[in-house]
């Protein structure tokens, strides 16, 4: 698109930037040193932002992407290991308050929005990705459903947007084995739109970007409408049954053994309790 120049930031919360590119925006996830891990002031950033370029008529299209080297690695683990002793982790609480109106608000936005993924994308990262209308990733990004590997099971709507995209069978091994899936794969699979070198990567997403900002804004909507119908009216549903899935998985002897292995840096022992 013609006249379109460098981003400019818009909006900058404590773990998240929104960058303006024309009528085009660019929520960026702020916690690199944490490989943009799900933290509670990030789900509640991540939220307002969208819920910003939601209601900003101006912005007629989407790109959601990581600061660093990570798109999203999921969770916080650290922080739900570092809770006092004694605390509970409302898993529950934190997935159908804070995680599922951003995934809904994803879907339901009536402008097109892209998952940029620049890096891993794992977790509830992966999910996030997913909830968008185009992934787009760097050759050397990775997915993965890692729920697995601390004992838990898919949330975030990846239990709906997996096998959507990709099937049944690729999904219960991506859920069930809980192994990285790379960039060239992932798009061999059908799990992703493209894929292009990393020194490529960031001119090719924004070019993106600038395309969907100068198309037809209506249009998309109405497609998006089509495929939610289709593929996702049951979405709310699915995301309240995988939450109460996850709150018994929480109260698991192999979730208290997966995020006491990740907190020593060790192999789980997972003994089916």
């Amino acid at each position: 698109m013609t006249g379109v120049g460098d981003d400019e930031l818009y909006r900058q919360y404590e773990t998240v930037n929104l960058y303006r590119r024309g009528p085009g925006a660019k929520v960026e996830l702020n916690r690199p040193d944490r490989l943009n891990a799900w933290s509670n002031q990030f789900s509640l950033d991540l939220l307002a932002a969208i819920q910003e370029v939601t209601g900003n008529p101006e912005i007629r299209a989407v790109i959601v992407t990581g600061a660093g080297r990570a798109f999203s690695s999921g969770a916080d683990l650290k922080e739900a290991a570092d809770r006092p002793d004694g605390e509970t982790l409302d898993v529950y609480r934190r997935l159908t308050e804070r995680y599922h109106p951003i995934i809904t608000g994803l879907r339901l936005m009536p402008k097109p929005v892209i998952a940029a993924v620049n890096g891993p994308a794992a977790g509830i990262g992966l999910s996030l990705a997913l909830a968008c209308d185009l992934v787009v990733a760097a050759e050397s990004a990775f997915f993965q459903l890692a729920f697995v590997n601390i004992g838990l099971v898919p949330d975030g709507g990846s239990s709906l947007f997996v096998p959507a995209r990709v099937g049944f069978t690729r999904a219960a091994e991506l859920a069930m084995l809980g192994e990285r899936l790379d960039a060239p794969t992932a798009l061999n699979w059908g799990l992703i739109n493209r894929v292009w070198p990393d020194e490529e990567f960031a001119a090719q997403a924004d070019a993106l970007l600038d395309r969907l900002a100068s198309g037809a804004t209506r249009s998309y909507a109405g497609t998006k409408r089509q495929l939610n119908r289709w593929l996702y009216e049951r979405m709310d549903a699915q995301l309240e049954f995988e939450a109460q899935i996850q709150r018994e998985m929480a109260a698991s002897g192999d979730f208290a053994e997966g995020l006491a292995a990740f907190a020593a840096k060790r192999p789980p022992r997972f003994s089916g309790a």
